[in-house]
């Protein structure tokens, strides 16, 4: 008797073979990785095929792999990773996608195959500065309209660039270079004596 990731398997391999870069299962999980030029092609399968019939597409985020696993990574930097179900066959999988310049990272976007993406989008867009090409209204949503960067690449600073306060004189809200001064904080352990039994 075949699993449902095994029919998950079986079905990716018959319909899109040619148009992925790889597929792991791990943990249960499938993970599909295509090519920007393969994207649509893909998602519009994943979506309508019979064996397929991923309806929803629960979510969108960006990824940064600029040191993932605590090492500089050698290939694509910017990733935009979406997490799909079927609610026909009662299975869930993520798709990745690479964007081919890191400079100006640049996919397509899903917004005409999954209208739930236009938000997930404009997220990833904000945060790590990925550009989904065909986005009907690509702009900033959780940072402020004048903000400068994409806070949530690795290489952003911890305290930013700029920061917000109120000032009386002119009664608005003003930007002003960040006024925190970088440093190291080193844990200390403090214990009563006597504490676990060490004198």
């Amino acid at each position: 008797m075949t699993t449902k990731i095994e029919r998950l398997e079986t079905a990716l391999a018959a319909a899109l073979s040619e148009h992925l870069v790889s597929r792991v299962t791990a943990l249960g999980e499938v993970t599909i990785e295509t090519r920007p030029s393969d994207y649509l092609v893909v998602a519009a399968t994943l979506r309508n095929h019979v064996d397929l019939r991923f309806e929803q597409l629960i979510d969108l985020c960006g990824v940064d792999y600029y040191d993932y696993g605590m090492r500089p990574r050698e290939s694509k930097r910017f990733a935009a990773v979406s997490h799909l179900l079927s609610v026909t066959h009662n299975v869930r999988l993520r798709l990745r996608v690479f964007a081919d310049d890191d400079d100006v990272p640049l996919v397509p976007s899903l917004v005409d195959i999954w209208p739930s993406v236009n938000w997930f989008e404009r997220e990833a867009f904000d945060l790590y500065g990925i550009i989904f090409e065909g986005h009907p209204d690509l702009r900033r949503i959780l940072t402020d309209y004048g903000f400068i960067g994409h806070p949530f690449r690795r290489d952003f600073p911890i305290y930013g660039n700029v920061e917000m306060r109120y000032d009386p004189d002119q009664k608005r809200v003003i930007y002003q270079p960040v006024t925190i001064a970088p440093r190291e904080i080193i844990p200390r352990v403090i214990r009563e004596e006597g504490y676990g039994g060490i004198t």
